[in-house]
């Protein structure tokens, strides 16, 4: 059930052969970006596309009320910035690391050249174009018809599959800010503190400073799934 609001497009680079492999980084730019420096703004217009090589970066969309609300979080491995070169439009929303990052940039000339050479390349995108339409869509839903407590047990889990990448052990620990948090879940701060103290207390999690270890997945996804 979970599995629907998890997106990633990790597998591109690797679905690509040597070559294509090779073409891509020829033409990669890398640069470093420190934590909380934005990468591109909502509403610019593209000049290239991106590929996260370390860190983390938070995709999200400010409303009327200049309130937050993250919508993705990219994994090393990951393009992004793509879907608005392939349409044509400006960006749709903003990106930002959220750790030390390094980050490598296709120009917009060489992306398009790139997608001329290689039908597996687009496929893949356009691929994983639609899958992430589906996440979208399935994540919009829960913000409009779930309660906050459901959306803090789904926001979790999700975050648990994204930093399980990052350890080799058994214990993953979620390093996201407590505002981050909040802003994923679309509630206020104080409310995501109280639900996080409910879940400590009911031993669904752990929280050590402000990292957060989940104990009991079962109990979690049950959460995510009650009444549905």
């Amino acid at each position: 059930m979970i599995s629907k609001f998890i997106f990633n497009n990790q597998y591109l680079f690797e679905e690509l052969s040597l070559y294509e492999k090779e073409m891509l980084q020829k033409v990669m730019q890398i640069k470093n970006y420190r934590k909380n420096e934005t990468i591109f703004t909502e509403g610019t217009i593209p000049n290239g596309i991106f590929f996260l090589k370390e860190g983390k970066v938070k995709k999200y969309k400010v409303d009327n009320d200049g309130r937050e609300q993250i919508i993705y979080i990219y994994n090393a491995g990951e393009f992004f910035g793509y879907s608005a070169i392939l349409s044509n439009d400006s960006y749709g929303d903003t990106t930002q690391a959220i750790e030390s990052s390094v980050i490598a940039f296709i120009s917009k000339e060489n992306f398009l050249n790139i997608l001329d050479q290689s039908k597996v390349f687009s496929k893949l995108l356009l691929k994983s174009l639609s899958h992430e339409f589906s996440v979208m869509a399935n994540l919009m839903t829960v913000l409009s018809q779930r309660t906050v407590r459901e959306r803090v047990a789904l926001s979790l889990l999700i975050l648990h599959n994204k930093y399980k990448t990052d350890f080799l052990e058994n214990k993953i620990y979620i390093t996201l800010s407590r505002t981050d948090l909040a802003s994923m879940v679309g509630t206020a701060s104080e409310t995501l503190a109280r639900i996080l103290h409910d879940f400590r207390e009911e031993h669904l999690i752990v929280m050590e400073g402000r990292k957060i270890h989940l104990t009991n997945l079962e109990k979690l996804t049950r959460i995510v799934n009650v009444y549905r």
